[in-house]
């Protein structure tokens, strides 16, 4: 081995040691986890809350799980009932698309009077996530809808997973604040904040309240 050659070598191999020393380095100083932090995690801004000028032929209002074992007990679901009415009322009277859901061993017959479905529109009965197992998306697309507004209960089981799922099969997404509840506001605001900057999710998703929804 010429001497140049050898230089060189101890130089790869130098450059080598430094790159493994670094990485043990790191490796070897674990940082806290998420519950380790929990005490120094800072509450996010709120999500901007934007206006939704819908076309009625293409929306649908999902009506997720307005049921008494969810909402007949829980001030803060009973307590968007008479903000989801209006709204209810509007897509009707605009002709847009309403769909129901329950989970088993709950029907459509179960759904809360203040918001009872109509005998023609559709209802489903599945788990948190709607379109999982169900015909949703088939409904869905019969009717020609590319925008759904997802209200109900639980924020954070039905009405995100539902919603997420919304966009993933390629709806648009409109989520009313004030129409969805959780067992706490942390629920609702985490619920929120996903649609507002979950990956993809937030790019097919506006947060909104119920009043600032208008169909066309």
């Amino acid at each position: 081995m010429t001497i140049p050659t050898a230089f060189s070598s101890l130089r790869t191999s130098a450059v080598l040691l430094s790159v493994v020393a670094v990485l043990l380095g790191v490796c070897g100083t674990a940082r806290a986890d998420v519950v380790d932090e929990w005490g120094t995690l800072a509450l996010p801004p709120a999500p901007q809350l934007k206006p939704a000028v819908l076309d009625a032929k293409t929306t649908a209002l999902l009506m997720l799980d307005f049921l008494p074992s969810d909402c007949g007990n829980s001030p803060r679901c009973l307590g968007t009932l008479p903000k989801v009415r209006p709204l209810l009322d509007a897509a009707r009277a605009a002709h847009a698309l309403v769909v129901y859901t329950e989970y088993p061993p709950n029907t459509v017959a179960n759904v809360l009077p203040a918001v009872a479905p109509l005998g023609s529109e559709p209802n489903i009965i599945g788990l948190a996530d709607k379109f999982a197992g169900s015909n949703l998306d088939q409904i869905l697309k019969d009717h020609g809808i590319k925008t759904v507004i997802v209200v109900g209960a639980v924020a954070n089981g039905a009405v995100l997973l539902t919603g997420v799922e919304a966009t993933q099969h390629g709806y648009k997404v409109v989520v009313p604040v004030d129409g969805m509840s959780g067992v706490s506001p942390f629920a609702e605001g985490y619920t929120a904040l996903e649609f507002t900057n979950a990956p993809t999710v937030s790019q097919s998703a506006t947060v909104t309240r119920a009043a600032m929804v208008t169909f066309q």
